[in-house]
């Protein structure tokens, strides 16, 4: 039926501005170093026997980077955040390894105060992995952001889309 065919369309419409505008966030707020969050970024329409559903995916880590993670010490970077490091869920020792590979990748390496060299890559990354553990990460809301702009806007678009398609339809019917 052609209403089911503009309520597909409005949603994929949707979709596409919410998926761009999250791609274009990580972008620009630099959190798109290996480029594997914003590939993953995607979504998938169905159209039910009550209408559609719709559903976006991303990989894991996309939620703690959108909604912030509180620190085990310190709430102060995420408040609000369902996420919090030392609650036991998360892999023993996967911050660290992650920190390496980023160090690495960016070439980052801090100095030692009294000794003036440079400290290892891994040593590097624990120290940073040991401030993101006690403090957190602060929310980005890269993905939030701009669903909640689309969302507001939708339930208009929907009404419209709908409605011509269901007059097409009408229209159909009553030629026959």
């Amino acid at each position: 039926m052609l209403a089911d065919k503009a309520l597909q369309e409005e949603l994929n419409k949707f979709a596409k501005y919410v998926i761009q505008q999250s791609r274009s966030n990580l972008s620009k707020s630099d959190k798109n170093d290996t480029k594997a969050l914003y590939n993953s970024l995607g979504y998938d329409i169905e159209l039910t026997t009550k209408g559609a559903e719709l559903g976006f995916s991303m990989e894991q880590y996309g939620e703690f980077q959108d909604k912030g993670v509180r620190g085990k010490s310190s709430s102060a970077k995420a408040p609000n955040s369902p996420f919090r490091f030392g609650s036991g869920t998360g892999r023993k020792g996967g911050l660290t390894e992650a920190m390496q590979s980023y160090v690495k990748r960016r070439r980052i390496q801090f100095k030692d105060r009294k000794t003036g060299r440079f400290l290892s890559y891994q040593s590097t990354a624990f120290l940073i992995a040991r401030s993101i553990y006690q403090k957190g990460i602060k929310p980005s809301l890269f993905f939030t952001k701009p669903f909640v702009a689309a969302f507001k806007r939708l339930p208009d678009d929907l009404i419209e889309a709908y409605s011509i398609g269901l007059e097409k339809d009408l229209i159909k019917l009553t030629k026959r």
